[in-house]
């Protein structure tokens, strides 16, 4: 670089640290109405780094930013309350695709449109709010920044539990960018998992609040974040398993899904694809076939018919199908089926993370209130590893168990590769299904498992043990998805000891910021 060069990035830097500082100063004197309402402003800003949109640079505006506000809080209650106006920002924008979910049945629960999603994202910006009180009560400064960082992950841990969890668009699904720009950034949940990723993000986005020093330690470790990730990215993967994935998206509308009248067509076309994507290989090449959630219109269990016909489409290859199913005491179950032979039924997983209000109605609601008719799905009875006849051992995630970091493979029992199905149609063409995805992603870093994942009607995609997309149909499309299936790693960090890293690192990061801050008051 030469003087002139150096100058000029000089004084482009000197330009950012002022406007940073201005910004920051101009905040601190916010008040009241106008300090909750910046709040929301933040949130909703903050939302559009999150897939699929990923503006990360906003990050770096609006965590300084909602420092800012903290610090100008007369307390901690005042803290917690421009909290909950960010966080209710926040979710109002990263979760609004729930009112597609809405839409479908409009005509039953039109009412709902303008409630459901600032209801759930009312609840949900309580945990930012709790993160805001607490950080009020570490010290100004990086005391503050470890505060906000460490209260954020424990919080979002907390997320994951309460009232069965929920813990989408944790922050560190930021870093998930399309391409390689993206394999490169998420490499590091091999050992923090997601939450270490948002914890990283909330400490990354905060340090321009610190002025020089902070873009300096911003800048550094960006740049060892890229190595680091590189150079993982760089060691040779174990080759692929001989087999062959034939990923079936029929493409099937949320609102004809269960007619009656379609039924019928609806499975002969998942027959017709599949036959046509097996016949496509060559002769005796090994494969397995996998249909999406619930596609089957059919109950398999009780339909010997609909299996021989699976099978007969898939030449005797294994298949692996979505269906309902329901148990010993007539509850509907949301399962997996995976087939042999001549429609021999091999393995069963139920779904164990079910969707509250969508799949079953919680227990904790009050007496007489009935929103799922009969209660709903029963749940199956947590992650495990299926085995049958011409397949690697493989663990199964139904929809919304994808999203449940260090919760999908069964403690002491490790599967070779991870199967997620699916069903999308609810979501529309939304930033809905494409979060969803960036969070199957996500689970084949942290475990260093490939994984596949068959949706209705998309995205359906194969992803190797780093989260690397090597196959891929798009939202909206009939067809399939052929790809070889890549290799899993030995157990990664996180595999081993799974959320309790993120809990050791944020609770370290939290406990820092208090202790620096009560040192400081001392001082």
């Amino acid at each position: 670089m030469n003087a002139s060069s150096a100058t000029r990035s000089s004084s482009a830097s000197a330009l950012v640290l002022r406007a940073s500082a201005r910004v920051s100063d101009r905040l601190t004197r916010v008040q009241g109405l106008r300090a909750d309402l910046t709040a929301l402003a933040g949130g909703v800003v903050c939302a559009l780094a999150l897939p699929p949109y990923y503006l990360l640079p906003v990050l770096f505006v609006v965590i300084p930013g909602f420092l800012a506000l903290i610090d100008a809080s007369a307390g901690f209650m005042v803290a917690a309350r421009r909290g909950w106006w960010f966080g209710f920002g926040l979710h109002l924008v990263g979760l609004y695709w729930i009112t597609d979910a809405i839409l479908v049945e409009a005509a039953r629960f039109w009412w709902l449109v303008p409630l459901a999603v600032p209801a759930l994202a009312a609840v949900l910006a309580v945990f930012v709010a709790v993160t805001a009180a607490v950080a009020r009560l570490a010290g100004r400064g990086w005391p503050r920044v470890l505060a906000l960082a460490g209260a954020w992950v424990l919080a979002d841990l907390a997320r994951q539990f309460v009232g069965t969890g929920f813990p989408w668009n944790p922050l560190g699904s930021v870093w998930e960018l399309p391409g390689q720009l993206g394999d490169i950034f998420i490499q590091p949940a091999a050992w923090i998992g997601i939450h270490g990723l948002t914890l990283a993000t909330i400490l990354l986005a905060a340090a321009p609040s610190r002025g020089r020093s902070g873009w300096l330690v911003l800048c550094g470790t960006i740049v060892l974040w890229g190595g680091i990730g590189a150079a993982r990215l760089a060691e040779p993967l174990p080759g692929q398993v001989p087999l062959t994935v034939i990923l079936v998206q029929g493409n099937v509308p949320q609102g004809a899904k269960w007619d009656q009248a379609r039924r019928q067509g609806i499975f002969e076309r998942y027959l017709e694809l599949t036959a046509q994507a097996v016949d496509a290989l060559p002769a005796g090449a090994p494969s397995v076939v996998v249909w999406p959630e619930t596609a089957s219109p059919f109950l398999i269990d009780a339909d010997p018919t609909a299996r021989q016909a699976i099978q007969s489409a898939s030449h005797g290859a294994p298949s692996l199908i979505g269906a309902v199913r329901f148990d010993a005491a007539d509850r509907p179950r949301n399962s997996l089926f995976g087939l042999v032979g001549d429609g021999a039924i091999a393995a069963v997983y139920d779904k164990a993370h079910l969707v509250p209000f969508g799949e079953y109605q919680p227990d904790w609601l009050p007496l007489g209130i009935q929103v799922v008719p009969g209660g709903g799905f029963a749940a199956g009875p947590g992650p495990d590893v299926s085995e049958m006849p011409g397949l690697p051992p493989f663990g199964a995630l139904i929809c919304y168990e994808a999203i449940f970091s260090g919760e999908i493979v069964k403690a002491g029992s490790r599967p070779a590769w991870l199967v997620n199905i699916t069903n999308d149609a609810w979501f529309g063409d939304s930033s809905g299904p494409r979060q969803h995805l960036a969070a199957a992603r996500m689970r084949a870093v942290e475990e260093g498992l490939p994984l596949v994942r068959a949706a209705n009607t998309g995205i359906s995609a194969v992803f190797d043990a780093r989260g690397h997309e090597t196959a891929r149909l798009e939202l909206g499309r009939t067809g399939v998805v052929t790809a070889a299936l890549p290799a899993g790693m030995a157990p990664t960090l996180f595999a081993r000891f799974g959320l309790l890293v993120p809990i050791v690192l944020s609770a370290a990061s939290l406990g820092c910021g208090l202790w620096r801050g009560a040192v400081s008051r001392r001082g």
